[in-house]
């Protein structure tokens, strides 16, 4: 009986344990936010725009239909056109993401990772250092039947009392054997500073 009262009582000393608060480290002017809350802490291109933008490109293109029967796309990064540093690479992936897990796509290597894949596929190949029934075969990479590719650009306009930024998000999916654009979209986002 002992024994048992013993195993009870260091397995709800264990749940309990688990249960209490971790201990807060940092400063006290640091708190978490909401990461879908609008932020509009400046006019330039924020976390809200990359999402708004993401949101409304992945399910223009899932909604048109050209995506039937998952075709593998391959991703180019974003063309920036404005005059601000936009990491670009984040929209990508964020529109990549959301397309893969709507199961409308499948991704081949994009543009700036295929040399990672083809460097792995010579470790494996030309190493020696793998067994040969796991190495991975060359030429058995799946061609892309699509591409997609856009750009940002922005106009931004002063005034003493105002600052207008005017961002324009374009993206198209294209036919990589015919060359015909067969998807196209844009999203259009002002932002407005009062001095």
């Amino acid at each position: 009986m002992f024994a048992r009262l013993s195993l009870a009582a260091i397995a709800i000393a264990l749940v309990s344990g688990c249960s209490t608060p971790s201990p807060v480290l940092g400063g006290k002017n640091i708190s978490y936010g909401d990461s879908k809350a609008v932020e509009l802490v400046t006019n330039e291109f924020g976390s809200t725009d990359l999402q708004m933008i993401a949101e409304s490109m992945t399910r223009s293109l899932a909604q048109s239909g050209v995506l039937h029967g998952r075709p593998v796309v391959q991703v180019y990064d974003v063309k920036n056109k404005t005059s601000e540093y936009i990491d670009t690479r984040e929209i990508t992936t964020s529109i990549k993401t959301q397309l893969m897990k709507s199961g409308v796509a499948r991704f081949a290597s994009d543009n700036t990772d295929m040399q990672s894949q083809v460097d792995q596929l010579k470790l494996q190949n030309q190493s020696g250092l793998y067994k040969k029934k796991t190495v991975a075969k060359t030429g058995n990479m799946i061609a892309a039947k699509y591409r997609l590719e856009g750009s940002i650009s922005s106009i931004v306009k002063r005034s003493s009392d105002y600052k207008d930024v005017f961002y324009k998000f374009s993206l198209q999916l294209v036919d990589v054997e015919s060359g015909l654009a067969e998807w196209m979209d844009e999203k259009e986002i002002r932002k407005t500073t009062e001095r």
